[in-house]
């Protein structure tokens, strides 16, 4: 029994260190991480409207501007994190 679950767990180890997840988890498109990331990014949650992503944006852009210490980098992933949760709100939501 002990080497079953030595076997077992080794075969999920291996799971995990091919596929970046566990085997119980769900799969996750790209374009789902990449919304995930851009709340992340932002700071907002899920059910965040239009003017709380721009408010959000607004914030972000203030701290990495590159004449207040940030990069271009930073400001064109802000803006491509606002885009794409823009994109993702149903057309009736304001």
């Amino acid at each position: 029994m002990t080497k079953f679950l030595v076997v077992i767990a080794a075969v999920v180890l291996f799971y995990y260190w091919i596929f970046k997840r566990w085997p119980w988890q769900p799969k996750i498109s790209a374009r789902e991480q990449a919304i995930i990331n851009a709340r992340e990014t932002l700071g907002v949650s899920r059910f965040a409207n239009r003017t709380e992503i721009i408010a959000a944006h607004k914030r972000l852009v203030a701290m990495v501007h590159p004449d207040r210490g940030g990069t271009n980098a930073q400001v064109h992933e802000a803006n491509a994190a606002r885009d794409l949760l823009l994109d993702e709100l149903p057309d009736s939501v304001e």
